[in-house]
């Protein structure tokens, strides 16, 4: 959840560690704070390390940009409040009582209130609410002077999820680093090196990367870097090199980066899609090449999972895929399904989707389907995430860096990854002819062209229904089938960004009791894209406009009956039916973006969110 970032080297530490959490800042803003080793005039170190709460201009501003921070290693961090509020006191780093030891954490250690009953007991004294604080105390406890020895020993008494990177006063020209389920990578430079939550971090300084393993630990100098497995063995690891351009992580001229990855999906959707067809077919080499055979045929349900958009996503493949499949398929929210006793075995196929890779329900959800011998299917967008490694077989989405907290491209680029993945299963289980077949894959070929279209048709018109709605205070999305799929996502994308409470409903449910709500100028959004359902859907925007309800309808392009009952439109560029939520999403993108801009939200950092959510 948090964003923790550390240099080495000949520079001035304290500025690197800023910029560095200006590009973290999206996993948590909430508080922030470096620490650094500064070389007193007698030769010894000290650690000098500064805080403050509320967004990291405010550490920017205490520390003059970092220049009243002298000291060439250092740590920092931007935090997503867990344990205790979002206080100066809980802020990271934290510092043992004799000053030895400063460390940044990203993760939750479940454990902590026995360590720091036992730690209490043993004399150290806690100066904040937070989890992370036991882990340098234990680290202060062990400490005999072999820094590698005294982070395995504190590792070994740690449950939980954590990333940490951890500095000495005795050691100062070194970081050592670890890593159990949160995502850390090494940066590689010439006389200094790095790490960080997320190569976003690094890319002003360096391309090459050392991805660090679960259980794996590392000493950073500016000499080189070490990197030892779990017994304290060393590991060979190799540099990789990252690709994309430092421009994919900026804004690109438009105001927000909610916006320009809303602009993003025509070419995030050609990435994902235009490799997997060749020749006329679906062809998933990640499926055909994986080290567990993909066993296609023996498969007798279908269990998709995710969280939030992820599980969104999920929710509509399940509409998809049990009509391509002809199999039982379900859609389960993971920090739910982790804790059932669900009925998975060998002959299941559990899809796992995650845009980072590391959420933590998701992961321990997937963990325990393969416990149950189900075979797990990773859908990810970032390479090298834990989801992508426990999977027996990974999908990358392709989507590129995406900044902002509330997701876009991300999420339509999964549903494309999924549908793509139906029509393959279908083809493998000879559950679909081949005119059907061909059609779908000549209509997935179209669908970054015409997610284009959808762009182009509703880019002015968000702007006015969001000059004209954006006071409400609350309202409805209705749906039936696929569309009241897509209406549990686009529901989501309004309430995150603009705080208008909403709520995703089966039309055909309204009657049951949620009607009694609906009453004048209230405004409900219904999706009728789903040809098969359209007059029944129009039957419910009947019974709220006799109440005296407002509505705005999302239809195919070119269908006129809407305006009949509807106030006003968003259009959608007509394909398969099973491909429309790919499509539909885009303008409730539009509309949700331009409500929030017209509310003067925080667009791209929404209160109390943070982009990867690596903590139940």
């Amino acid at each position: 959840m948090c964003g923790i970032v550390g240099y080495v080297g000949p520079s001035q530490a304290a500025p690197i560690l800023l910029e560095g959490l200006r590009h973290l800042e999206y996993r948590g803003y909430d508080s922030a704070g470096v620490a650094v080793l500064a070389t007193q005039a007698d030769g010894t170190c000290h650690i000098t390390m500064e805080k403050a709460s509320g967004r990291l201009d405010n550490l920017v501003a205490r520390t003059a940009d970092g220049a009243a921070l002298p000291g060439t290693c250092g740590i920092g961090h931007t935090r997503w409040a867990t344990h205790g509020a979002p206080t100066e006191g809980n802020a990271h780093p934290h510092v043992s009582n004799d000053g030895k030891f400063a460390v940044v954490h990203n993760g939750i250690i479940e454990n902590y209130l026995d360590l720091r009953r036992e730690l209490t007991e043993r004399g150290f004294v806690f100066a904040s609410e937070t989890d992370t604080e036991v882990i340098v105390h234990l680290m202060d406890m062990y400490y005999t002077g072999d820094l590698k020895q005294a982070l395995m020993k504190t590792a070994s008494r740690l449950d939980g999820s954590y990333a940490l990177g951890i500095l000495c006063a005795e050691k100062p020209q070194e970081l050592v680093v670890i890593r159990n389920a949160s995502p850390l990578v090494i940066g590689v430079g010439v006389g200094e090196n790095y790490f960080a939550s997320d190569v976003t971090a690094l890319l002003p300084y360096t391309r090459n990367v050392i991805e660090l393993e679960d259980g794996e630990l590392a000493k950073i100098t500016p000499e080189g870097i070490t990197v030892l497995d779990c017994t304290g063995r060393p590991v060979r690891r190799e540099p990789s090199r990252i690709t994309w351009s430092r421009e994919a992580a900026e804004k690109g001229g438009y105001d927000h980066f909610m916006l320009k990855e809303i602009m993003e999906q025509p070419s995030a959707l050609k990435a994902a899609i235009e490799p997997r067809l060749k020749n006329g077919r679906v062809v998933f080499e990640e499926l055909e090449t994986a080290a567990r055979p993909f066993p296609g045929k023996r498969f007798e349900r279908v269990l998709l999972t995710g969280c939030g958009s992820a599980y969104h996503a999920a929710f509509v493949a399940r509409y998809t895929m049990e009509s391509l499949c002809r199999l039982p398929v379900s859609a389960e929210i993971a920090s739910e399904l982790r804790y059932r006793d669900a009925i998975i075995d060998d002959k299941t196929l559990v899809v796992v989707i995650s845009q980072s890779g590391e959420t933590a329900d998701t992961i321990a959800a997937a963990r325990e389907c393969q416990r149950r011998g189900a075979y797990v299917i990773g859908i990810v967008n970032v390479v090298g995430s834990t989801v992508a490694k426990l999977a027996d077989a990974t999908l990358y989405t392709w989507a590129g860096p995406e900044i902002s907290v509330a997701t876009t491209k991300g999420y339509t680029t999964q549903l494309a990854l999924l549908a793509l993945l139906g029509v393959y299963l279908a083809r493998v289980r000879a559950t679909i002819d081949e005119s059907r077949y061909t059609r779908l894959v000549d209509e997935l070929g179209r669908i970054p062209a015409k997610c284009q279209r959808a762009l182009d048709l509703n880019g002015a018109k968000a702007t006015r229904l969001g000059a004209i709605y954006h006071d409400k205070r609350s309202l409805f999305y209705i749906g039936r089938n696929l569309d009241y799929a897509v209406c549990m996502e686009a529901s989501l994308k309004l309430k995150e960004i603009s705080y208008i409470h909403s709520e995703a409903y089966a039309a055909g449910e309204l009657k049951h009791g949620t009607i009694a709500l609906i009453d004048e100028d209230q405004l409900v959004i219904a999706l009728a894209c789903y040809e098969r359902l359209f007059e029944k859907l129009l039957s419910n925007v009947r019974e709220v406009k006799a109440r005296g309800a407002r509505v705005l309808g999302v239809v195919r392009e070119g269908e006129g009956r809407i305006y009949t009952e509807a106030d006003d439109a968003l259009l959608v560029p007509e394909t398969d039916e099973l491909l429309m939520p790919i499509l539909e999403i885009v303008p409730l993108q539009m509309f949700a973006y331009c409500v929030a801009r017209e509310n003067g939200c925080d667009i791209d950092k929404p209160k109390n969110l943070a982009k990867s959510v690596t903590v139940e």
